[in-house]
């Protein structure tokens, strides 16, 4: 049987933290020591993007946690455990992770993160605004901005459209201006249409 058979199987078709029942993938737990059931569970694509902390942490979807931590599968007690840190500053995270127990060799897989020793805090690209921004995106410049290495000069309201995130560098993106592909700082822009 297939690894993500098995797991649908074991996980009644629903995410294995927040029980949704869309959009449902193989999620492997980061340093797991295996890629097998132990190491892998099913959830879903919001859960996926608040671990992955490409979303703001939503602390009543995270509730779901209370029921998790209990679950003897490997990677979801790691995962529970990594969330309820990054939400600890909330009452009810805090008392969870008093009365979770791990054995040592899970507790050292759940720290290889760290994010127990980091805020929940989660670090998006967002735009002079404050407005998160996502690949293929529109924006707007909000300053004439003369390009490095170029004679180009993006002026103020260019409109570039489909823009590439930076990975590493949540304050730079990519964009084309006049069939140049240019890095633009997320500073001197504007989502295009945001709040409308």
């Amino acid at each position: 049987m297939k690894l993500e058979e098995v797991l649908l199987k074991r996980a009644d078709n629903k995410c294995e933290l927040c029980g949704a029942e869309t959009a449902l993938k193989i999620y492997e737990a980061a340093y797991a020591p295996h890629h097998d059931e132990d190491g892998c569970m099913m959830i879903c694509a919001k859960c996926q993007a608040q671990i992955d902390k490409k979303e703001e942490l939503d602390s009543k979807h995270w509730a779901c946690l209370t029921t998790s931590m209990w679950s003897e599968v490997p990677a979801i007690q790691v995962v529970t455990w990594r969330m309820l840190n990054r939400l600890r500053e909330e009452s009810w995270a805090a008392d969870n992770i008093d009365m979770m127990y791990m054995e040592d060799d899970r507790l050292a897989w759940a720290k290889a993160t760290g994010d127990h020793e980091s805020s929940g805090a989660v670090d998006l690209h967002r735009d002079s605004n404050g407005h998160v921004l996502q690949t293929g995106d529109a924006v707007v410049l909000v300053k004439s901005l003369d390009v490095k290495g170029s004679t180009l000069n993006a002026k103020m309201g260019t409109v570039v459209r489909n823009i590439r995130l930076v990975e590493d560098n949540t304050e730079q993106i990519e964009g084309k201006i006049e069939g140049q592909t240019i890095v633009i700082l997320t500073k001197y822009v504007r989502k295009q249409n945001a709040g409308l």
